[in-house]
């Protein structure tokens, strides 16, 4: 009688699988329920008797039925269901040989329910970024190009871990220069097991569709007879030089009068903003819009020039060279009389 050492193949343990942080070296993804046997290769040149261990337990004597079959070095499981899943490890004697873990193909409606993920790039320049949403997913991991697509052994994933926000997150590099129009799209495979499954996705996209600058910088605020003349940097993460890579800019301000808010796409505004902020977007391909930046509160008078050195709540005029220098000394000295008259 041919027999099969499997240890808890009728009482197994989902840990297996659910425990993974990260994808196996060796796997194999077998679809639910179906007839056609998925079959495991004891991975050793010694042509020698081999046993099968299920999740690396002692083993017990089970005997093998309709759904395993031993064929020397190969174990073939058919009808694959959830107890099956998990390590299978070959063994002669004490000697772990090699070990394989089966999977299961996603379902179609698990994988819509699985998959949330997005990507943007801050710049044109060489990488973007990724994020997928924690839906009960142990291991994830992102795969650029035809290599990926087609799951060739040659396809260079990038994986991540789960992080406190409840995301995982994946920096990658592309080879769309920054100064050619694109004329291919970037091809982005996905994978992650989800419980007791393995959910694969490709997303194709050109990168100026995920283009997002980061937040721009309000750097003056400078009132004129009749106006708010405002300057705004692009962030410094964005590509360069910024004549060939424009911006444009959308402002947002509060009046001081009637606490009304308006927008501009001029850096011309009228007199008597209170506060503003500023987003930006690619001025060609009218990318996505940046985030806001925060709020500034506007200060154009002459008074308390001394206090704009907090730069992330105020919005000043342009300071003559070293201005706020002299007002380090003039605190500095009021400090040193305040304390000689004590």
């Amino acid at each position: 009688m041919n027999t099969l050492w499997l240890c808890g193949l009728l009482f197994v343990s989902l840990t297996g699988a659910q425990g993974l942080k990260h994808f196996p070296e060796h796997y194999v993804v077998a679809t639910r329920n179906d007839a056609t046997p998925v079959t495991l290769t004891c991975r050793t040149k010694d042509p020698g008797a081999v046993t099968w261990r299920f999740h690396g337990e002692a083993p017990e004597d089970v005997h093998v039925d309709d759904n395993v079959q031993q064929h020397g070095h190969h174990l073939a499981l058919s009808e694959v269901d959830a107890p099956m899943l998990g390590e299978y490890s070959c063994w002669r004697g004490t000697e772990m040989l090699s070990s394989t873990f089966l999977l299961l193909k996603a379902d179609v409606e698990e994988e819509s329910d699985s998959v949330s993920f997005s990507c943007w790039a801050k710049s044109y320049d060489c990488t973007f970024s990724c994020e997928w949403i924690h839906r009960g997913q142990t291991a994830v991991r992102l795969g650029l190009g035809r290599d990926c697509t087609e799951a060739r052994k040659s396809c260079r994933w990038i994986s991540s871990r789960l992080l406190a926000d409840g995301k995982f997150h994946f920096d990658l590099s592309h080879p769309v220069s920054p100064y050619t129009e694109e004329s291919a799209m970037l091809e982005l495979t996905a994978e992650a097991i989800v419980d007791l499954s393995v959910v694969r996705t490709t997303h194709r996209f050109y990168l100026r569709d995920i283009v997002k600058p980061d937040s721009p910088q309000i750097v003056t605020c400078q009132e004129g007879e009749e106006d708010l003349s405002v300057t705004v940097a692009p962030p410094s993460s964005w590509s360069t030089p910024h004549s060939f890579f424009t911006l444009e800019h959308q402002i947002e301000y509060v009046l001081k009068d009637d606490g009304r808010t308006e927008r501009s796409s001029f850096v011309l505004l009228p007199k008597g903003v209170n506060k503003l902020r500023v987003r930006s977007r690619d001025s060609l391909v009218l990318s996505a819009w940046s985030q806001w930046s925060a709020w500034k509160n506007v200060r154009t008078g002459k008074k308390n020039r001394c206090k704009c050195k907090n730069t992330a709540i105020s919005c000043w005029p342009e300071l003559p060279s070293g201005y706020l220098d002299n007002c380090k000394k003039r605190r500095k000295n009021n400090w040193k009389k305040n304390k000689d008259s004590q």
